[in-house]
């Protein structure tokens, strides 16, 4: 029986949550199975043709149709709502807090039954429609418990599917969910509505959807928000439940429902509670109303209809009244049940809780009257069980799926669940066909039919007139064929006075243009003796410009002389700078300098000196006679030959430090820039780092090789570069300017410690030292901002990757690297905000030993106080048993 209306606001019945176990009730035994036994129908009814979505299916799928008014079903056929079990695996709380505890519930999916613990030797068993494991996938939930459902409501009865369950046991997963992550993770609700619309005609059919939730005891519209308190409408002659200012919202494909659930879902009211982090705080109801036409077939009922005459009755051929199927389907996600002091629900948490108490109740208390035959069902306790009206008790097809969740904490609230689906199993519904017959459409396709005659009538009648009207025309046109001779004759007369006409314009025409060639003849003579009256003064100016030009071909030769003269010299002088070079990186090779000493520049040893300034004062003589600003200007020499002198010229008066200040104020450091940026010549490149390096070795001229954007070229040569030499020359070039406190952060910004980072690719022991300088110079400037307190947060070297290589490289065997990358690490050490990070990436270690085996005495003290004066080290060293 259907819910029954009554005037009194409170009904009688059990409540489904403070029900004790009863030793006497279906389905429940101690360590005995007694299955649920379905009641049977009341009335027979012819069979139909079986559903193939469940083999244990235990609804009698048959119909039976009445002669109604409108061809609607008065008839019913009974169906059980059916209801299967879906129990949750542990989450990762209940996985620690229950380890020495075993599930409060045993699943027997092939015997469709379950078993309550009690306790260790004491057990209830129940039967249900379905047992579904924790292991279950969504496409079986989905065609074991909603698939028949769906079919149904393709058929044209009305459907609900249910889920009721303790808070966070998994119900939104299980019809709301999504699957944009995991299509396997589509939820009920969503593969309902695949199925509708690939079942359904895009052109006869209409599926309209609305979204509501019931939210402290009100309907509100999740697609429209605005609408927080809509009217339930109930039909007093059928009884029908319907939500008229809801929105319908029509549908055409599966990505439109979805954005629908989407924005729905993002209007839904949810909390956190101890239970669970997304907690429903309101009972979410999707409405799917279908409405199928069905073709009429041969056999059907035919349509009598009069001849045009109106004599004997003849059939319309194709002209019969479509049958149309009006089916809707419920997808009810209800909020979890709660108890307050384990939820730990307070405030406005706790005024939801139990408004979703009280409304569970409610429907509660209306199971317990129809599984018990009750005459009166307290349907108006609650807007849900209003809402709810047609599904249980009514005409509409119900499967209803619990899920519960496997800790012993909550076996109260999981014995509630499941006597809820004991009681549910009970209830008996009569499932009714909803179709009738559209005569409303057949109004319209006779209206068609009639509009075509009439149309086919009004052209035949317009075609007669037509024809009448083409006769008069040709009556009339040989009437105007009488006229138009008798004007073509007058036209022709004209004509021959009109041509004499033309043709005495015309030789007066010609006379008039022979007048003006003799006039334009008369003007060419004039203009040619002006322009030989200018020919001779250009004659003169010609002479004028050849002797000039003259003048500046000796001048040129001159410059020419000169040019070869000082490319001599360049030339001499670039030799002994190339072997200068070459003997200091054969003796110097390996070494490196500490703080902002130039890769290009070595201490000679004490037999190279009078060779060293013997060479540099004959460069200094040469800068003497010739002039910076020359050598300069031989930079932007199209003669490669001559760029490559020139530069190695700049790059050796680059390494006196009385000459760097006039190289810059003459615009030598912007040209040498310019050759990093624009010259693809390697040995040009390789002297041009040299020099900038040289250049970087001053204060002063490294704010002006950052403020001319030369980390950024000097970071490019060192992506494209190959040869170790360009790349030791731009290592030392950053290592300099790594050793200037204002510059550090914009050093990074743009690329230099990426670029450090870069070269080490190389592997040549020359490159890597200078790679190892620029970054201990980098991290004794952060040690130094760290100690003086304008410098905060994590080192940018850790942020930029650079430890697992400072690591890595701690121990080389390469005593230059060791050393540099040794004082790296006790300068970030230094700073306690890097101690976590240090110790993560095995730091720790390195810096015991060097505090213990370094072999420079002011490295290892300064590891000893770093290691002493570090809390996290400290403990670190404590937690691994380690003596220090």
């Amino acid at each position: 029986m259907a819910f029954a209306s009554s005037p009194h606001k409170n009904g009688t019945g059990m409540n489904a949550r403070s029900t004790g176990r009863l030793d006497n009730r279906p389905g429940s035994v101690n360590s005995t199975i007694k299955p649920v036994t379905p009641p049977a129908p009341t009335t027979a009814s012819p069979p139909m043709r079986p559903k193939s979505a469940s083999p244990s299916s235990s609804v009698n799928t048959g119909t039976r149709r009445g002669s109604g008014k409108n061809g609607s079903d008065n008839g019913g056929v009974p169906g059980r709502v059916r209801v299967a079990v879906r129990l949750r695996p542990r989450n990762g709380e209940e996985m620690v807090a229950d380890m020495d505890f075993a599930d409060c519930v045993e699943l027997q999916p092939e015997l469709k039954r379950l078993k309550l613990r009690k306790n260790n030797w004491d057990c209830e068993t129940y039967q249900f429609d379905e047992i579904l494991t924790e292991t279950a996938s969504q496409k079986r939930v989905y065609e074991v418990v909603a698939k028949p459902v769906v079919e149904s409501v393709l058929e044209g009865y009305n459907g609900t599917v249910m889920a009721y369950g303790q808070t966070g046991t998994g119900k939104t997963f299980t019809l709301g969910r999504l699957g944009e992550e995991d299509t396997a993770d589509r939820g009920i609700m969503v593969r309902a509505m695949e199925d509708i619309l690939a079942n359904v005609s895009s052109v006869d059919d209409t599926v309209t959807v609305s979204y509501l939730q019931l939210y402290m005891e009100t309907v509100q519209d999740l697609l429209a928000p605005e609408k927080d308190n809509i009217a339930i409408v109930e039909d007093p002659k059928t009884g029908d439940v319907s939500v008229p200012s809801a929105t319908h919202v029509e549908l055409q494909d599966q990505r439109s429902f979805v954005r629908l659930l989407q924005a729905g879902e993002a209007n839904r009211f949810a909390a956190n509670t101890k239970l669970n982090t997304e907690s429903s705080r309101s009972h979410a109801i999707l409405l799917v109303n279908v409405r199928k036409v069905v073709k009429p077939k041969t056999g059907d009922r035919e349509l009598i209809v009069l001849n045009e005459n109106g004599g004997s009755p003849q059939v319309g051929k194709n002209i019969r009244a479509p049958t149309v199927r009006k089916s809707k389907l419920l997808i009810v996600d209800l909020a979890g049940s709660e108890r307050v002091d384990k939820s730990g629900s307070e405030g406005h948490t706790l005024e939801e809780a139990k408004s979703i108490n009280l409304s569970l109740t409610a429907l509660g208390k209306c199971i317990n009257a129809l599984a018990e035959n009750s005459p009166h069902v307290p349907i108006r306790d609650s807007k849900l069980t209003r809402m709810l009206r047609d599904s249980f008790g009514g005409t509409a097809r119900t499967s209803l799926i619990v899920t519960i969740g496997p800790s012993p904490r909550h076996r109260g609230e999981t014995a509630s669940t499941i006597m809820f689906g004991q009681r549910a199993m009970k209830v008996e519904n009569m499932v009714k066909l909803k179709e009738e017959f559209d005569y409303k459409s057949l109004c319209r396709r006779l209206e068609t039919e009639l509009d075509r005659l009439v149309a086919e009538n009004e052209r035949q009648v317009k075609a007669r007139q037509d024809e009448e009207e083409e006769n008069e025309r040709k009556l009339e046109d040989t009437r105007e064929c009488a006229a138009e001779a008798e004007s073509k004759l007058a036209a022709a007369m004209e004509v021959s006075i009109e041509a004499e006409r033309k043709k005495f314009q015309q030789d007066l025409a010609e006379a008039l243009q022979n007048l003006e060639k003799a006039e334009k003849e008369l003007k060419n003579i004039s203009q040619d003796y002006q322009h030989e009256k200018k020919e001779a003064k250009h004659n003169e100016e010609l002479l004028a410009l050849r002797r000039r030009l003259d003048e500046e071909l000796k001048h040129r030769e001159r410059l020419e002389e000169e040019v070869r003269t000082l490319r001599e010299q360049l030339t001499v002088l670039s030799d002994e700078g190339e072997e200068s070079r070459k003997i200091i990186d054969k003796v110097g090779s390996g070494r490196s300098s500490e703080g902002s000493q130039s890769p290009s520049v070595h201490k000679p040893t004490s037999h190279m000196r009078d060779t060293i300034n013997g060479q540099r004062a004959t460069i200094a003589k040469l800068f003497e006679q010739v002039g910076l600003q020359k050598i300069l200007s031989l930079l932007e020499s199209e003669d490669v030959d001559v760029r490559v002198h020139a530069v190695k010229v700049v790059a050796n008066l680059a390494a006196e430090e009385a000459n760097q200040e006039k190289i810059v104020e003459a615009g030598g450091l912007g040209s040498l820039l310019m050759l990093l940026q624009s010259s693809e010549d390697e040995t040009i490149r390789r002297v041009a780092a040299g020099a900038v390096a040289n250049l970087a070795m001053n204060e002063t001229n490294q704010e002006l090789i950052m403020a001319q954007g030369g980390i950024g070229l000097l970071a490019r040569t060192a992506d494209d570069a190959e040869d170790p030499q360009t790349l030791r020359m731009v290592a030392g070039a950053i290592a300099n300017l790594c050793g200037n406190d204002k510059l550090q952060i914009k050093l990074r910004e743009e690329g230099g410690i990426r670029a450090l980072l870069g070269m080490v690719r190389s592997r040549h022991p020359d490159v890597l030292a200078q790679v190892a300088r620029g970054i201990a110079n980098f991290a004794k400037c952060e040690s130094r901002g760290a100690a003086q307190g304008y410098k905060t947060g994590r080192s940018l070297l850790i942020d930029d990757g650079a430890l697992p290589w400072i690591v890595a490289n701690a121990n080389n065997d390469a005593s230059p690297i060791r050393r540099h990358i040794e004082l790296a690490l006790c300068h970030l050490a230094q700073h306690e905000v890097n101690a976590k990070d240090l110790v993560a990436g095995g730091a720790l270690w390195e810096l015991v030993r060097i505090s213990r085996e370094c072999s420079r005495e002011d490295i290892r003290n300064l590891a000893q106080r770093t290691l002493n004066a570090s809390n996290t080290f400290q403990t670190e060293l404590k937690r691994l048993q380690l003596v220090y």
